[in-house]
């Protein structure tokens, strides 16, 4: 007994020192442990107060999209929005950062996080120079006798700050920058028969360069809608040495030799268009061999495509490729439809506009306690050929409501926003990269008014 109790000590004794050593390498691993974890939340934390410098923020993320947490979350960028109420509107784009089973259950949200009415009553374009942080408004000016130009400072909480504010002839509608570094502004009046020049300062201060006012002999074929000149938009060819400005008015695309050091416009043979057919707006593509350039007709509901010619005298010539209906083929249409906008995905596969007032489909509500369906116009997706530039039909797709005046396309082309000026709502549209397809909507956010622009803010040029 005294031997069993003796083993039964020594195996008690060893098992209490064997429990102390247990505990002793517990307690030094998890001592270890929480120090490096405090480390590493040490350094997190400071890498996260080192974005928040406003230097630093955009040369960390890609251009336009910041992390909101931590990975596996969600991600966000931001869209800026005009609104012929007097609004520029900041909206925040949150979207899941996987496609995990949880993150496509979560959904995306589209939020209204900054708002400002200096640009003016009646802000019609916005154009972004990521570089500079700058986000310029032009004022359309309804009321008269001026039209404006506003010059903000984007920061990074999606606030605006104002710079500068410069009258100028009414109507302005687009903006085209050019000059060395980006210092100058070409813009098309509508109301004002104009194009003219504004440029910048480092600051953001504004300065009116030149100004160029049209008439006509008498008017159009549609002499409702052209009975004056009425520029629609200021495009810059690839080169940076033209630019192209579609005028409804006139049945022309005027057409400017641009100097990128002085900022004046040269005017210089333009291009004619079919008699009554209201050239809008266009966008030009580029291959190694060619450059295309597409024309969208207001009036007439078409798409003109020419193949570019850089002329030794410094003009520009036109072939045309092709001129056909807006939709591809001939299709009754309401008397009030209009051809508005035109874009080339970023990879140049393809080329998308959008049509107003036709009211071709019915989608379900927005408003999911609603179960009334609500009438949407068209958005027309077609692919290009890179050799000859002609166009094959590859979709139609509802744009989410109504008047898709203004679209614009995320840097990664695989995000469309749509600015439905008859809806007062901005609808991001998911599109497939690869086939050029939209699939459905993302993301939606009424807003006050009649919504005139909806742009990334994001750092990338498409032509």
């Amino acid at each position: 007994m005294r031997g069993h109790l003796l083993m039964m000590t020594k195996s008690g004794h060893m098992a209490r020192a064997g429990g102390v050593g247990l505990i002793v390498t517990v307690g030094v691993t998890f001592l270890l442990a929480s120090l490096l974890l405090i480390r590493q939340l040490t350094q997190f934390y400071q890498s996260i107060d080192e974005l928040k410098r406003p230097t630093m923020w955009k040369g960390v993320f890609p251009a336009g999209l910041l992390s909101l947490g931590l990975a596996g979350s969600a991600s966000a960028t931001l869209l800026y929005v005009s609104s012929y109420a007097g609004t520029v509107t900041t909206l925040s784009l949150t979207l899941p950062d996987d496609h995990s089973a949880a993150a496509a259950a979560a959904a995306a949200t589209l939020e209204p996080i900054s708002n400002s009415t200096a640009c003016g009553p009646n802000p019609s374009w916005l154009s972004l120079d990521y570089s500079k942080s700058f986000l310029f408004c032009l004022d359309e000016g309804f009321t008269g006798p001026y039209g404006g130009v506003t010059s903000f400072f984007t920061n990074d909480d999606g606030s605006l700050t104002t710079l500068n504010k410069l009258d100028v002839i009414q109507g302005p509608v687009s903006i085209a920058e050019f000059g060395v570094g980006g210092h100058g502004l070409a813009i098309a009046h509508y109301s004002g028969s104009s194009v003219s020049v504004v440029g910048f300062t480092p600051e953001g201060n504004l300065t009116l360069v030149q100004n160029e006012t049209y008439a006509l002999e008498g008017p159009g074929p549609n002499p409702s809608r052209q009975e004056a000149p009425h520029p629609h938009e200021a495009i810059l060819d690839p080169t940076a040495s033209y630019v192209l400005v579609p005028d409804l008015g006139a049945d022309l695309v005027r057409i400017y030799q641009a100097d990128a050091s002085t900022l004046a416009l040269t005017p210089v043979a333009p291009l004619a268009v079919r008699p009554g057919s209201g050239p809008r707006h266009g966008a030009f593509f580029v291959t190694p061999e060619k450059t295309y350039f597409y024309l969208v007709s207001e009036l007439g509901n078409a798409i003109t495509g020419y193949e570019v010619i850089y002329n030794e005298n410094k003009t520009l010539g036109f072939d045309e490729l092709f001129f056909i209906p807006t939709h591809g083929e001939e299709r009754a249409l309401p008397e009030q439809t209009g051809a508005a906008e035109i874009l080339v995905s970023p990879d140049g596969e393809f080329l998308i506009v959008s049509s107003r007032w036709e009211d071709s489909f019915n989608i379900t509500n927005f408003d999911p306690t609603n179960s009334t369906e609500i009438p949407s116009d068209p958005i027309i997706t077609y692919s290009i050929d890179r050799a000859t530039g002609n166009l094959t039909k590859v979709q139609e797709f509802a744009a989410g409501g109504r008047v898709p005046r203004h679209f614009s396309i995320n840097a990664d082309g695989n995000l469309l926003a749509v600015s439905l000026q008859g809806d007062g709502r901005v609808v991001i549209i998911e599109r497939d990269v690869k086939t050029g397809l939209l699939k459905d909507y993302v993301a939606y956010a009424d807003i006050e008014g009649e919504v005139t622009a909806a742009i990334f803010g994001e750092d990338y040029h498409t032509i």
